[in-house]
């Protein structure tokens, strides 16, 4: 039985980019690349050639990942979805209790998290906190930092 995981529409839209450059530019690039290294003559001391032959060995390494990704993603149109209880694409605003202060957290599949953009991956510790609660229902957040708790103010999809 293979595995799949869940990954919003736009995720699987840029993993589906990545590998187009990664066969399409990087590939040829770095193929080229190494032709001209061996080209300068003793390999044993050529470091033009290690650091191109592992650059090679990187791509391909990618390549392979992105692929399996690809291949097991479910992929998700959260713009279809809806309701109050957190899932996979949710949208969730919370109270810290602590700062007082609100915050936008988005779910999205785990090669998807950007923190920076306030989003947090499926398999996360916060987004576990998350996951099956309702708007309104409080929550608690265990980090090395210690405990957090809040409340979800509002529950959201795009």
């Amino acid at each position: 039985m293979t595995d799949t995981f869940p990954m919003t529409v736009e995720g699987h839209k840029a993993l589906k980019d990545e590998l187009q450059r990664l066969k399409g530019v990087e590939r040829p690039s770095i193929i080229l690349q190494v032709a001209e290294a061996r080209a300068h003559g003793d390999l044993s001391e050529n470091a033009e050639y290690a650091a191109a032959r592992e650059k090679h060995a990187f791509i391909e390494s990618r390549i392979s990942q992105v692929e399996a990704r690809l291949a097991r993603a479910q992929v998700i149109d959260t713009s279809k979805l809806s309701g109050d209880r957190v899932v996979f694409g949710a949208t969730v605003t919370i109270l810290d209790y602590d700062t007082d202060a609100e915050q936008v957290w988005t779910i999205v599949g785990d090669d998807e998290a950007n923190l920076e953009q306030r989003k947090i991956g499926i398999s996360s510790p916060v987004a576990r906190a998350f996951i099956g609660k309702n708007q309104g229902d409080e929550i608690e957040i265990s980090s090395p930092n210690g405990t957090r708790k809040g409340e979800i103010v509002k529950v959201a999809f795009r």
